[in-house]
């Protein structure tokens, strides 16, 4: 049998137990501790209440875990520096369980849980150099062997999406690996590489969708672009599940509700009653709302379960994140993740309102926000040429961009049809 306690990380001098992961044969168990109990949070209000005795995992259609701790498990990018890792020092990866994985994460996770006892990792506190990483990241992808996979595992080993990216400390210029807790004059961010299928300038293009997100209405934490002294430009987005070194609790809508992000199974009608129900604030809906919006017009089709998120603040009260992974993106089969009434490929005006309306939402509510995100949106072009986007991905998204706006009956801009070369492609997040 395995055993790992899980534990709510609130800060460097603050932590509690919440319970225990075992594992007997191929069965996993979870049971809540006494302690917690008697003053519980509801860190999982749907598919784990805060209730006495064992619960056994059966919801294997959406994965191995329970969505509680799925979401502190990294995918894609993630896994593969661990896997990497681990099969460099000679471990069969097949034969790790779900808890050895978040044994290995230990603390180095994303939101306020972490898990003892941990399998200790080097240690990487010095500067570290986004440039160097980046190009070892090209490396990894490739399939080839890199001296920084150690590092890159520590930075980049527990956030999830496919893209290469790491957590890192920024101080002024200065830059450490931002996995643990940091020195106090730091802040914790996410720096972005460029995948496979990415646009040359995806850095650029996903910061230019931070601003106009900003724009449309949406609440979204602090961005910027990071300029090494070759000219590569990463995008980088300050984190929201920490303050300072504070940590907060943060659930997928995928991890709540036990949907499989693979499988687009999900829809925006479920998503925004989950917002209402979750967080009992129709300010909250209306920034859903928003957000669907914007995913629509702005063609950010890669909509699935782990791109949205609720988290519990200060006063213990659930909400809606700030929006994040925002970009331009084509989703599966050039449809959204999820859908909006059935509809995937070309979803308008008419859907937005029959969703709204049946979510409560009147019809000026509805108007509002879709002329407040159209507003935002209708920036693309301006903006994306500040960030330095090239002419032809700006043409690229803002064509797109125009066939969206047309299904809301709204006047677009006029843009030069893009020169013939690489076929374009959304990045993968």
């Amino acid at each position: 049998m395995k055993e790992l306690n899980v534990f709510f990380y609130m800060s460097p001098r603050k932590k509690f137990l919440v319970g225990t992961l075992a594992q007997v044969g191929p069965k996993i168990y979870f049971e809540y501790a006494p302690s917690f109990l008697d003053n519980p949070m509801w860190l999982s209000p749907y598919k784990l209440p805060p209730e006495p005795g064992l619960t056994e995992y059966t919801d294997f259609e959406f994965g191995k875990i329970f969505g509680l701790f799925d979401d502190s498990l990294p995918d894609g990018w993630g896994r593969l520096l661990m896997d990497r890792f681990l099969r460099k020092n000679g471990i069969n990866t097949d034969s790790l369980s779900v808890l050895d994985r978040l044994s290995f994460l230990g603390s180095s996770t994303m939101g306020a849980l972490t898990y003892e006892p941990a399998i200790k990792q080097q240690e990487y506190n010095g500067l570290i150099d986004l440039q160097y990483l980046s190009d070892q990241s090209k490396q990894i992808l490739e399939g080839e062997t890199s001296k920084a996979l150690p590092q890159l595992l520590k930075a980049g080993g527990s956030p999830q999406g496919a893209r290469p990216k790491v957590l890192v400390g920024i101080y002024n210029d200065l830059i450490l690996s931002g996995e643990d807790d940091l020195p106090a004059e730091y802040e914790h961010w996410i720096v972005k590489f460029h995948g496979k299928n990415d646009f040359e300038d995806a850095g650029a293009v996903e910061y230019t969708y931070s601003l106009i997100a900003k724009e449309s209405g949406l609440i979204m934490a602090e961005t910027k672009l990071f300029e090494t002294d070759f000219g590569d430009r990463y995008f980088g987005i300050k984190r929201f599940d920490r303050k300072k070194n504070q940590r907060f609790h943060v659930h997928t809508l995928g991890g709540l509700i036990h949907s499989n992000f693979r499988i687009p199974e999900c829809n925006y009608m479920t998503f925004l009653k989950v917002v209402l129900d979750l967080t009992k604030n129709r300010q909250d809906l209306s920034r859903g709302f928003k957000q669907m919006i914007f995913n629509v017009m702005a063609n950010n089709r890669d909509d699935h379960v782990k791109n949205f998120a609720f988290m519990i603040d200060d006063q213990w009260n659930w909400s809606l994140t700030p929006a994040y992974d925002l970009t331009y993106s084509t989703g599966p089969g050039g449809e959204h993740s999820m859908d909006l009434l059935g509809e995937g490929r070309s979803p308008g005006r008419q859907q937005i309102f029959k969703l709204g309306e049946k979510i409560g939402l009147s019809k000026n509510e509805i108007k509002d926000s879709i002329d407040q995100v159209a507003a935002g949106v209708t920036k693309w072009s301006s903006y994306a040429e500040s960030a330095g986007v090239s002419k032809e991905t700006k043409s690229y998204i803002q064509n797109e961009i125009n066939k969206n706006l047309s299904n809301f009956a709204i006047k677009h801009q006029r843009i030069k049809q893009p020169s013939q070369g690489r076929k374009m492609s959304g990045p993968s997040m």
